[in-house]
C-alpha cells in the first residue's frame, strides 16, 4: 500500500510540475508579446521626437519599459540642470547610470517566472527516476519473497516503474524549450533596450550642452 502511494505521489508531483509549467509559459509567452508590441510602439514614437519637451510628454503615455526607462532618465536630466555643474560629477556618467539602473529593474520584473521554468526542467527528469527506482526497488523485493522470476511477473512491475520516468521527462522537455525560447526572447529584448539607453544618453546630453540650465 505504501509503495503504490509514493509512486503516485511521485506522478501527482510531475502533474503538478506540468500544470506550472504550461501556466507559467502561457503567461510569459503572452507577457512577452505584449512588452515586444509597446517596445515598438513606443521606440517608433521616441525616434519621432523633434524637442525636449515632446519627450517629457512622450513618456507619460506608455508604461512599457522603455518608456519607464526614459521616464527615469527624465528625472536625471532634471537633476542634473537642478544641481548645475560639478567638477565631482559627470553628466553622462550619472545619466548612463541611472538609465542602467532602470533597465536592470525592468529585466529582474521580466525575468519572473524564468528561473522557476528552469528549476522544471531541471528535477522533472530525477523526480521520475526517483519514482521509477523506487517501483523497480520494490517489484524485486516482492519478486525475492514469491521466489517467482518469470518474465510475465517482472516485466508488469518494472513497467509501471519505467512510467515515472517517461513522465519526469514528459514534464521536462516542455519546460526547458519554453525556458530557452523566452531567455532568447530575453537577450534580444536586452539588446534592444541597450540601444534604446544610448540613444536617449546622447539625446539628453546634446539637449543639456544646450540647455544647461533649464532655460530654453
Amino acid at each position: 500500500m505504501l509503495d503504490a502511494l509514493i509512486v503516485n505521489a511521485v506522478l501527482g508531483i510531475l502533474v503538478l510540475l506540468s500544470v506550472v509549467t504550461w501556466t507559467v509559459a502561457w503567461v510569459k509567452v503572452r507577457q512577452n508579446q505584449k512588452t515586444v508590441r509597446e517596445m515598438k510602439i513606443f521606440e517608433q514614437k521616441f525616434f519621432k521626437v523633434r524637442a525636449w519637451s515632446e519627450l517629457t510628454g512622450l513618456v507619460k503615455t506608455s508604461q512599457c519599459a522603455l518608456a519607464s526607462m526614459a521616464s527615469v532618465g527624465v528625472n536625471a536630466v532634471q537633476d542634473l540642470q537642478t544641481s548645475g555643474p560639478s567638477v565631482l560629477i559627470d553628466p553622462q556618467l550619472a545619466l548612463e547610470r541611472a538609465l542602467h539602473q532602470s533597465m536592470q529593474e525592468q529585466l529582474r520584473t521580466q525575468e519572473r517566472g524564468l528561473s522557476e521554468l528552469a528549476t522544471i526542467g531541471s528535477i522533472s527528469p530525477f523526480v521520475g527516476l526517483f519514482g521509477t527506482v523506487w517501483g523497480i526497488m520494490n517489484a524485486l523485493k516482492h519478486i525475492g519473497e514469491t521466489g517467482q522470476a518469470s518474465i510475465d511477473v517482472v516485466a508488469g512491475p518494472v513497467g509501471e516503474a519505467l512510467i515515472a520516468t517517461a513522465v519526469g521527462i514528459a514534464v521536462a522537455v516542455p519546460a526547458v524549450f519554453f525556458y530557452n525560447l523566452l531567455l532568447r526572447k530575453q537577450k534580444l529584448r536586452i539588446t534592444q533596450m541597450e540601444s534604446f539607453a544610448d540613444a536617449f544618453a546622447r539625446l539628453a546630453m546634446k539637449y543639456l550642452s544646450s540647455d544647461p540650465g533649464g532655460q530654453k
